[in-house]
């Protein structure tokens, strides 16, 4: 069994409206979930191999809610990784270490990891991500309908898989042309700090 611990900044869109039902165990707005998770590693170790200030994303399509599994994944590593750290950080995605990974790859049908650029700005509202030509991100705050207000809602899930505590938002601009496609721009985007490990 594999010794690890990751920490650091996750970024989340899909498809669903703000919040996203599927946090609380209900189906996904629209029937499917199309979407996915971009983590930002602050400190993290897997099996003595550091993986501190590294990147890795995993996007999916699913017919239906995810725990109905038939999905399509692809996932991505930073290309800054030397070769231990992308076969640290493959077991990781492929869910051979467990965490969230481990849950989801029961799911769906992963292709990667694929190596590629990870250009990622950690600005709370403000963050951007751009992995290599195919994976574009950006958040923004929810505003009110009718007044155009910025709203800031939070969202505690102490059981949660993926992230405890979330601050809500859109996605300004959220497109994936890979194995799995679509453009998500302008729907359920979040962002919080994560803490895995056995």
């Amino acid at each position: 069994m594999a010794t690890w611990r990751l920490n650091g900044d996750v970024l989340i869109a899909c498809n669903c409206d703000w919040g996203c039902p599927c946090n609380f165990n209900a189906r996904p707005t629209h029937g499917k979930c199309e979407g996915g998770w971009l983590w930002m590693v602050e400190q993290g170790e897997v099996d003595g191999v550091r993986v501190d200030g590294r990147g890795i994303a995993l996007y999916a399509d699913w017919p239906g809610a995810i725990h109905e599994g038939g999905g399509r994944a692809v996932c991505y590593i930073d290309d800054r990784t030397d070769d231990a750290q992308r076969a640290a950080l493959t077991r990781v995605l492929r869910g051979e270490v467990g965490g969230p990974w481990g849950v989801f790859i029961n799911t769906y049908d992963l292709t990667g990891p694929e190596l590629a650029r990870f250009d990622v700005q950690l600005a709370d509202y403000g963050s951007r991500v751009a992995i290599g030509n195919t994976v574009q991100l950006e958040i923004q705050t929810i505003r009110n309908p009718v007044t155009q207000a910025e709203a800031h809602p939070e969202m505690v899930l102490p059981e949660g898989l993926v992230v405890k505590h979330a601050r809500l938002a859109a996605s300004k601009l959220f497109r994936v042309r890979d194995r799995v496609e679509y453009d998500h721009s302008g729907r359920y985007a979040a962002f919080g700090r994560f803490e895995y490990g056995s």
